[in-house]
C-alpha cells in the first residue's frame, strides 16, 4: 500500500506541468455553452462577405421587436375594459330601500297621504324600478372622464351575460338621477317626490371594474399575434455575397440563425458540441503551454507559474459568465486587463500580451460576447505592450491606465458609429462602463504585491526594495567585503545603463548586479577587491585557491535561500561566470606540472551559462569592471571601448553566449554604452593616446577571476 502511495506521488510530481492546463480545462467545461451557434456574424447596414447563404431548411421570418411591440401596444389600447354588476348587491339595496321606505312613511304619513293610502303600489314600483336601474348599470363620473379618445367600449357583465356598451352612454350618478326624475314626473303617481327621495340615495355606482377579466381577455388576444411574417424555404438564397444587409434581410438571418441553434438543442448533439469546445480550448492552451515552455524554460520548472497564468485566464471566463447571468452589470466593466498588467510585472510585455490573447481567445469562444468586445480586448492588448504600467511609478501607471480609458472609449466610439451612424443612437450607458472599468483597472496596483506574496513572484516592487543598499543582506556586505560592494555597485551601475538602451529589464538586472558576489562575504580576503596587504593566495595551492574563488557562487546561492530573495537571483549568480576558467589559478597550475582533464574541472565554474539578455549584460559588466578598474590602477593607456570589445570576445571565444538571446546589435549598443560610461568614470584619471587601437596596451584578460 505504501509504494502504490508513493506511486501515485512520483506520478503526480513528473507531471505536475500537464496537470495545470488539464485541471482548468476540466473547470471551463462546466461552463461550455450546449447549443451550436451559428458562424456568421453580421449586423444592420454592414456588407456580407461570406459567400452567398442559402437555407438548407424551411423557417419563418420572425417579426422584430418593434413591430411585435407596436403589434401589442396596439391590442392593449384596442381593449375593451370589463366591469361587472353585482347582483347580489341589487338584492341588498332592495332590501335596503324597503327598509327605508317604510321608515321615511312613518314619519311622513301625513304629508304623503296617496302613498299612505296606496304604499304597497308605491313600494313595489320603487322597488322593481331601482332593480331596473341598478341593471342597466351605474359607472362612475371619474371613469367616464378618465376613457374620453380612448376605449369607448366596455363590456359589463351582468350574471351570465355580457354585453357591450358605449361608456360615454353608460348612466352616471348624475345622468341616472335625471332619469329618475323624468320617469317620475312622467308616472301616474299622485306623489312621485316621495319615491324620488326614497330612490335616489341607492342609486349610486354599481359597475365594479373586473381587473382579471380584462387581463385574460387581453392576454388572450395578445397570444393571437403571429410573431413571423412569411416563410422561407430550403434552397432560398437569404442573400449574396456582397449584399447589404437591409432591415428585411436582416430579419431573415436573425430568424435563419435562431432556427439553426434551435435544431441543434432539440436533436441531442450535446456531447458532440461539447467535444468540439473541448478540441479549440485544448488547442489553445497547449500552445500556450508551449510557447511558455520554450521562452521562458527558467519559469517553466515552476508549475506555479501554470496554475498561476492558467487560473487567470478561468477566473476572466468565470466572472464574465457572472457578469451575463447577473443582468444588471454590464461585461464591458469587467477590467480584463489586470491580467496582462499583472504578467506583465511579474513576466514580460511579451507573455503579458499572449496571456491577454488567449484569455479573450478562451472568453470570446465561450461566452460570445461579440466581434466589438474581441475587437476590443485586442486594442487594450497592444497599449498594454507598450504602455509603462510599472508599479514603483505611480506616475507613469496612471498614464497608461488614462491610455487605456481612452483607447477604449474611442474604438467604443468608432465601432457604435459604423454599425448605427448617428451620435444619438449610441448607447451611453457603455461609456460609463468603459469608463468604470479604467478605473477598476488600478485594482491591479495593489494585486501585484498581494500576488507575489502568495506565489512567491517577483514584482518591480520587490525589486525596488531589495536594490535598497540598507537591505541586511546589502549591509553585511559592505562590512564584510567593501571592496566588493564598491565592485557591486559599479557592475549595478553599467548593467542598468546598458539594460535601458536594449530595453532590457534594468530593475531587474540592477538589483542582480548588487547581490551577483554576495558569496564572496564569506571569504572576503581572498579576493583582490578587498584585500589591502599581502595576496593570501601565496600561501595556497592554485587547486585550493580556484576552489575558494569558485566557491564563492555556491556561497551566494545559500544566501539567497536563506534570506528567501527571488529565484531569480540565483540564476544570474550561477551564470555570471557561465562556465569559464579561473586562468590566473590555472595557468599557475599548468606551470608546475601537465594538468588532467579531471584536474583542469576543477578550475572551472559549474555555470550555465547565460540564457537571458540580462544574464549576458551582468557577465560582460561584471568582468568589464574588475578589469577597467585594475588598467586604471596600472595607467595603462588603453580604449576603454576596446577593453569592452576584448572581453566580449572573450567570452564568445569561450562559448559563452551560445544560449543567450542577446542580438549583435543589442551588445554594439552594450559597447558603447559600457564605453561612455567608464569614460565618464575615469575621465578625470586617464588620458588616451592617439594609438588606441594598438593591443599591446592590453594584458591578457584572465577571464573568470
Amino acid at each position: 500500500m505504501q509504494r502504490l502511495f508513493f506511486k501515485i506521488i512520483n506520478f503526480f510530481s513528473r507531471h505536475l506541468h500537464f496537470l495545470a492546463p488539464a485541471f482548468y480545462i476540466l473547470l471551463l467545461s462546466f461552463i461550455f455553452p450546449v447549443s451550436a451557434k451559428f458562424r456568421y456574424q453580421f449586423e444592420l447596414g454592414q456588407t456580407w462577405l461570406y459567400n452567398d447563404l442559402v437555407s438548407n431548411v424551411d423557417f419563418p421570418i420572425k417579426k422584430n421587436v418593434d413591430e411585435l411591440k407596436l403589434e401589442r401596444q396596439q391590442i392593449e389600447d384596442a381593449i375593451s375594459p370589463f366591469y361587472k354588476i353585482d347582483l347580489d348587491e341589487i338584492k341588498v339595496r332592495k332590501k335596503q330601500f324597503q327598509n327605508n321606505f317604510e321608515e321615511l312613511l312613518k314619519r311622513n304619513k301625513g304629508d304623503f297621504p296617496d302613498v299612505a293610502k296606496n304604499n304597497e303600489i308605491y313600494e313595489n314600483f320603487g322597488s322593481k324600478f331601482l332593480e331596473r336601474l341598478l341593471l342597466l348599470g351605474i359607472i362612475n363620473s371619474d371613469t367616464v372622464l378618465h376613457h374620453i379618445g380612448k376605449n369607448t367600449v366596455a363590456n359589463i357583465i351582468s350574471g351570465n351575460e355580457v354585453k357591450k356598451e358605449a361608456i360615454e352612454m353608460i348612466a352616471t350618478p348624475e345622468k341616472i338621477v335625471e332619469v329618475l326624475k323624468d320617469s317620475l314626473t312622467q308616472s301616474r303617481f299622485k306623489e312621485p317626490a316621495f319615491l324620488f327621495l326614497t330612490l335616489k340615495d341607492f342609486l349610486t355606482p354599481n359597475l365594479v371594474f373586473d381587473a382579471k377579466k380584462t387581463q385574460d381577455f387581453k392576454q388572450q388576444e395578445i397570444d393571437k399575434i403571429v410573431s413571423s411574417r412569411g416563410l422561407v424555404k430550403r434552397g432560398d438564397l437569404i442573400i449574396q455575397r456582397g449584399g447589404n444587409v437591409t432591415p428585411e434581410i436582416y430579419q431573415k438571418l436573425i430568424s435563419y440563425k435562431e432556427q439553426y441553434e434551435t435544431e441543434y438543442i432539440t436533436s441531442r448533439q450535446h456531447v458532440i458540441i461539447i467535444i468540439g469546445y473541448l478540441l479549440l480550448v485544448t488547442l489553445v492552451f497547449v500552445l500556450y503551454f508551449y510557447y511558455f515552455k520554450y521562452f521562458y524554460p527558467t519559469y517553466f520548472v515552476q508549475p506555479r507559474w501554470l496554475f498561476f497564468l492558467y487560473g487567470l485566464v478561468v477566473l476572466h471566463a468565470y466572472v464574465m459568465l457572472a457578469l451575463k447571468i447577473s443582468g444588471f452589470l454590464d461585461y464591458h466593466l469587467l477590467p480584463f486587463c489586470i491580467a496582462p498588467i499583472i504578467v506583465k510585472n511579474f513576466l514580460t510585455r511579451e507573455m503579458a500580451y499572449i496571456t491577454h490573447l488567449v484569455t479573450v481567445l478562451i472568453v470570446g469562444l465561450i461566452l460570445a460576447p461579440g466581434y466589438e468586445f474581441i475587437f476590443l480586448q485586442l486594442l487594450a492588448g497592444l497599449v498594454i505592450a507598450f504602455s509603462r504600467f510599472e508599479t514603483r511609478y505611480w506616475n507613469n501607471f496612471f498614464q497608461s491606465i488614462f491610455i487605456l480609458t481612452g483607447v477604449y472609449l474611442i474604438g467604443y466610439l468608432g465601432l457604435s458609429l459604423i454599425e448605427e451612424p448617428s451620435f444619438r443612437l449610441i448607447n451611453w450607458r457603455i461609456i460609463i462602463w468603459l469608463i468604470l472599468n479604467g478605473f477598476l483597472t488600478l485594482i491591479a496596483y495593489p494585486l501585484i504585491p498581494l500576488l507575489g506574496q502568495i506565489f512567491g513572484f517577483t514584482s518591480s516592487i520587490t525589486l525596488s526594495e531589495l536594490s535598497d543598499i540598507n537591505h541586511p543582506l546589502l549591509r553585511d556586505l559592505y562590512l564584510k567585503a567593501p571592496g566588493t560592494f564598491q565592485h557591486s555597485l559599479q557592475v549595478a551601475h553599467l548593467s542598468e545603463a546598458a539594460a535601458k538602451a536594449i530595453g532590457a529589464d534594468d530593475v531587474l538586472l540592477k538589483v542582480a548586479a548588487l547581490y551577483h558576489d554576495i558569496g564572496k562575504m564569506d571569504e572576503p580576503m581572498y579576493f583582490i577587491e578587498n584585500q589591502t596587504g599581502k595576496n593570501l593566495h601565496d600561501d595556497l595551492d592554485p587547486f585550493d585557491s580556484a576552489r575558494i574563488i569558485i566557491g564563492h557562487v555556491e556561497r551566494g546561492i545559500r544566501y539567497i535561500e536563506k534570506f528567501n530573495l527571488p529565484f531569480e537571483l540565483a540564476a544570474f549568480i550561477n551564470t555570471h561566470h557561465g562556465t569559464t576558467y579561473v586562468e590566473y589559478f590555472l595557468n599557475k597550475a599548468e606551470k608546475e606540472r601537465k594538468l588532467m582533464n579531471e584536474e583542469r574541472s576543477v578550475f572551472r565554474y559549474n555555470g550555465p551559462t547565460p540564457h537571458s539578455k540580462e544574464e549576458t549584460i551582468l557577465m560582460i559588466a561584471d568582468s568589464v569592471e574588475a578589469w577597467s578598474r585594475a588598467m586604471v590602477a596600472k595607467e595603462a593607456n588603453i580604449s576603454f571601448e576596446n577593453l569592452v570589445r576584448r572581453v566580449i570576445d572573450e567570452k564568445a571565444r569561450l562559448k559563452q553566449f551560445v544560449n543567450s538571446k542577446i542580438t549583435f546589435e543589442e551588445l554594439e549598443k552594450c559597447v558603447e554604452v559600457f564605453s561612455t560610461t567608464l569614460n565618464n568614470i575615469y575621465h578625470s584619471r586617464i588620458s588616451y593616446p592617439e594609438n588606441l587601437d594598438k593591443e599591446e596596451a592590453l594584458p591578457r584578460l584572465n577571464i573568470g577571476i
